[in-house]
């Protein structure tokens, strides 16, 4: 997708997530709805979910796409990663990212996300795949992440 393009898409997208969001104050209501928007207007994205911080371990929330590991590997892959470093991670070709978690052995490249609450305490990730290297660049991080501050 040319740069043009996915820019204006993702403040279409921005601007729809808002004020759905606007109907409801629950966070698991937020991701879920967060997740079917992306899914089904970003056509490059495999699988698009959030991965919770429960007690020192991440949990599948909500997502959308093929069935996802219920449980990631405590510090192993870039969910862990993101989770570790507090920052958004892009990965070109999962293969190549050390101890990468492989749910489905389709996804090729991936981005993830980290949010927080209020107070700047790390919540979790949005987890985003997808069939082909190279998908993400510095535009989907830049709009996720704003994306995600709705939550």
């Amino acid at each position: 997708m040319d740069l043009q393009k996915k820019t204006n898409r993702y403040n279409r997208i921005y601007l729809q997530i808002e004020e759905l969001l606007k109907k409801s104050h629950d966070d698991l209501a937020h991701m879920a709805t967060i997740n079917a928007v992306l899914y089904h207007k970003m056509d490059y994205f495999f699988w698009c979910g959030f991965y919770r911080l429960v007690e020192g371990t991440l949990i599948v929330g909500p997502y959308q796409g093929p069935v996802a590991c219920q449980i990631l590997e405590k510090n192993k892959g870039v969910c862990w990663s993101s989770i570790n470093q507090q920052k958004t991670i892009i990965v070109p070709d999962v293969h190549l990212f050390p101890g990468h978690i492989a749910c489905d052995s389709r996804s090729q490249s991936e981005i993830v996300i980290p949010y927080f609450d209020k107070n700047g305490k790390i919540k979790g990730v949005l987890d985003i795949d997808s069939k082909e290297k190279n998908s993400f660049d510095e535009i989907d991080a830049a709009y996720l992440e704003k994306i995600i501050s709705l939550i």
